[in-house]
């Protein structure tokens, strides 16, 4: 991929149990790291949850995606308001890596790179245990990143239900059996 192209939308795996996928976002890098990092700005598109920025430090992440958009959209039945996850910072090379243990359901590792005036926003989501969680994680990831390319870019981002809803039949598709 070269600088002027941008990567594909769709999360790949990359091996049997580990999901990779792409966003071009507006930089500087040490912009999309606080996304990252601040529990403030990482709230507006994934999860909040103060991290103390160390290696091997514990932080609980909490999701709420019905505050992603207003008003929000219809959240499927068999999903909570709220989702808590005990989670621990593996790895951290600010403000270019950050690795997380997240309890249960494998370990996902953020890396910014420099490309032109943006930055490229790689997540790899590693063993996860299974296909229906790999399908409701792949429509989740896929989901929050567009949240934080319309938040980076200054846009309403789409709502948060209905596209998830929309792309867990498309990953139920395209992901191997």
């Amino acid at each position: 991929m070269d600088a002027e192209s941008k990567p594909d939308a769709w999360g790949a795996l990359i091996e049997p149990t580990t999901l990779k996928i792409q966003r071009l976002l507006p930089g500087p890098v040490e912009r999309i790291w606080a996304y990252l990092t601040d529990s403030e700005l990482r709230r507006k598109w994934l999860a909040a949850g103060a991290m103390e920025m160390k290696v091997g430090a514990p932080f609980e992440l909490i999701w709420r995606n019905d505050e992603l958009n207003d008003p929000p959209s219809a959240r499927p039945a068999d999903f909570p308001e709220e989702h808590r996850m005990q989670s621990r910072i593996t790895e951290l090379d600010p403000p270019r890596k950050l690795s997380i243990a997240w309890n249960n359901s494998g370990d996902v590792t953020f890396e910014l790179e420099p490309r032109g005036k943006g930055v490229l926003l790689t997540v790899t989501h590693r063993r996860l245990p299974d296909r229906s969680t790999m399908l409701k994680v792949s429509a989740g990831w896929h989901m929050h990143l567009d949240v934080l390319v319309a938040r980076a870019t200054g846009n309403e981002p789409a709502p948060y239900w209905e596209g998830w809803s929309r792309l867990h039949k498309e990953y139920d598709r395209r992901l191997p059996a």
